[in-house]
C-alpha cells in the first residue's frame, strides 16, 4: 500500500522521524511518501521517500506540528485542499485533528496556556483511557466531524465523520516512551520538560485510537 504521511514535524529528529516510524509500524510493510509542505529544512530520515506535492495514496495520515491552525499560514490552504478532496482513509493527529475539523467547517481557537499532560480521556461508547497531550490551539467547533470523546482540559478530544472514513485524535498516540526516550536522547525535549509526562500509566496505542 502507499502511505501518505503529511509530515509535519518533518525538522525534528525524534518527534518527527520516530514519531513518523512509531506511525507506520502499525501498517503492513507500507510505501511511505513523506510530504512536508511547511518546510524545506527536514531532517534526513532512513525511511520514506520525500515528496513536494501529495501522491495518490491508499491512506493519508496528517501528523502534529509546531505550527498553529489558530495562526493560519498559506501552506495550510493545500493541507487543506487535500482534506477536502482526498476519498481514501485519512487520519489527523493534534494539529492534524485541528486542521481535518477547521477544513471541514469547524473552529480552532487559541488557548491562553500550553496543555502538556497525560489525561484520561472518555469515549461517547463508555470507554476511557490514558493519552498524551502538547498542545495550546483546541477545536471548538467540529464542523462536519462529529465529536467520539472529550477530556477535563479539552471539550472536543477525538472525531470521526459520519460518511467519510476519517478519524481524528488531538491527542498524540504515537508518542510511546521508546518516542519520549529519543526526544531525550535527540534533544527535542530535556529529562525535565518530559516528567509532566507520567509514562507510566498504560497509553492508548496509536492502532487502537485510529486503526
Amino acid at each position: 500500500m502507499k502511505l501518505l504521511i503529511v509530515d509535519l514535524l518533518a525538522e525534528r529528529k525524534a518527534f518527527g522521524q520516530e514519531g513518523v516510524r512509531e506511525i507506520i509500524s502499525h501498517f503492513d510493510n507500507p510505501d511511505v511518501y513523506l510530504w512536508s509542505p511547511h518546510t524545506s529544512e527536514r531532517v534526513k530520515y532512513d525511511f520514506g521517500k520525500v515528496v513536494d506535492k501529495p501522491i495518490d495514496a491508499d491512506f493519508v495520515v496528517i501528523t502534529g506540528s509546531r505550527r498553529n491552525v489558530s495562526q493560519w499560514e498559506p501552506w495550510m490552504d493545500d493541507v487543506a485542499k487535500l482534506i477536502k478532496e482526498v476519498e481514501v482513509p485519512l487520519v489527523g493527529i493534534c494539529f492534524g485533528h485541528q486542521i481535518i475539523a477547521a477544513s471541514l467547517g469547524g473552529e480552532v481557537i487559541r488557548a491562553d496556556h500550553q496543555s502538556q499532560l497525560v489525561s484520561s480521556v472518555k469515549y461517547n461508547d463508555g470507554s476511557q483511557i490514558n493519552a498524551l497531550f502538547t498542545h495550546q490551539d483546541h477545536v471548538i467547533d467540529a464542523g462536519e466531524m462529529e465529536v467520539i470523546a472529550s477530556s477535563e482540559h479539552c471539550a472536543i478530544v477525538a472525531c470521526e465523520h459520519p460518511t467519510r472514513n476519517i478519524r481524528t485524535v488531538q491527542y498524540h498516540p504515537e508518542a510511546t516512551t521508546e518516542v519520549i526516550s529519543k526526544a531525550i536522547e535527540f534533544g527535542d525535549m530535556t529529562v525535565e520538560e518530559s516528567k509532566v509526562f507520567d509514562m507510566s500509566k498504560k497509553l492508548i496505542s496509536l492502532k487502537d485510537a485510529l486503526l
